[in-house]
């Protein structure tokens, strides 16, 4: 199978993603809340730091319930970041 590249907006809305996941972290360690989403710690530091840019909705899922965050809050945070892209999704 071949991988479609990202594109600049798929990468900058990866970049926001981990940065808003790694703030929600608060005082946690990153093993801390990967641990309690089900998912390894590489794997939660690849996300933090945009090397996985795009996640799967089960693994944003799980940290959005491990960190209290709101799924509509992190969609809305991204259309606003990147709007083009994510309200032609919609």
């Amino acid at each position: 199978m071949v991988r479609v590249p990202l594109s600049p907006e798929d990468v900058r809305a990866g970049k926001l993603l981990g940065e808003m996941l790694r703030a929600a972290r608060g005082g946690r360690t990153l093993v801390q809340v990967a641990v309690g989403a089900g998912i390894s710690p590489e794997t939660l530091r690849k996300i933090e730091t945009g090397r996985i840019a795009t996640p799967s909705f089960m693994i944003v899922a799980a940290l959005a319930e491990e960190l209290a965050l709101s799924l509509d809050g992190i969609q809305g945070t991204l259309r606003r970041a990147s709007p083009g892209k994510l309200d032609a999704a919609s």
